[in-house]
């Protein structure tokens, strides 16, 4: 084995074990910011970026920024349609031969996504101040095609180019909501649980939190989310994920 083949092989060893065993929760840390305008009573608009980390909060998972439209002809529904850019950092991929020695290592590498989606919410409040609504979203996610990720072949001991398959995926995203309004307390919490399906349950994902809420401009929020995924979804993670989530929006 030659010297530059020992680096990398003791390199994706190293790396393995820092990320641990695949099936291991996981845990990232999610920062939101963004700004809204409201032009009627009934029509709104969002601009919102983000940016998300993994591999217990080291690693940079994706930046992502999008706006979107709101009607809300009544007081108990509301229509919204968006557009997402989101710039991801793809994990490493390590493949072995049949005899257990390493075959192919593509290091993690950066790819483009374009989201788009639609959305109808209704609203009830059983009583005063309980709110509930639930949200059934339509997500199409489109990944270009990219035939410039470089890979290593320990077997013939170079480095190749290879190509990631550009990918169309439809996600039919249910959530239930629940939030709380208790008199003279601005810290008002609210808890979610959302279904991802695509033919099949993906991810269910739960959500509490609360926000603040200065002047009626600025509101400050945080959150705790936790991503259970099914074996159906290997596309955003290989593990399920602990996030703990603080936003920032300005009204204007």
């Amino acid at each position: 084995m030659g010297i530059k083949r020992r680096l990398i092989t003791l390199c994706v060893a190293a790396t393995m074990a820092l990320a641990g065993t695949v099936h291991a929760d996981d845990s990232g840390l999610i920062v939101e910011a963004g700004t809204s305008h409201k032009f009627s009573k009934t029509v709104s608009a969002d601009i919102d970026a983000e940016f998300r980390t993994r591999n217990h909060f080291r690693t940079v998972d994706r930046v992502g920024i999008g706006a979107d439209v709101s009607y809300k002809p009544w007081k108990f529904i509301k229509f919204s349609a968006g557009y997402t850019l989101l710039i991801d950092n793809n994990e490493e991929k390590i493949t072995r031969n049949t005899d257990g020695s390493y075959n192919n290592w593509r290091p993690s590498y950066y790819g483009t996504r374009h989201r788009f989606n639609v959305s109808v919410t209704g609203e009830w409040r059983p009583i005063k101040r309980l709110k509930l609504s639930l949200r059934e979203r339509w997500q199409y996610t489109h990944r270009a095609l990219r035939d410039d990720v470089r890979r290593y072949d320990f077997d013939n001991e170079w480095w190749e180019t290879t190509s990631v398959r550009q990918q169309d995926k439809h996600v039919l995203r249910s959530r239930l909501q629940i939030s709380y309004d208790f008199p003279n307390w601005k810290l008002d919490p609210v808890a979610s649980v959302e279904f991802h399906n695509a033919m099949a349950l993906e991810k269910t994902r739960f959500t509490i939190g609360t926000s603040y809420e200065i002047k009626k401009t600025h509101e400050f929020g945080i959150y705790y989310r936790y991503d259970l995924l099914s074996d159906n979804d290997k596309d955003d993670y290989d593990a399920n994920i602990h996030c703990i989530g603080v936003t920032y929006s300005y009204k204007f």
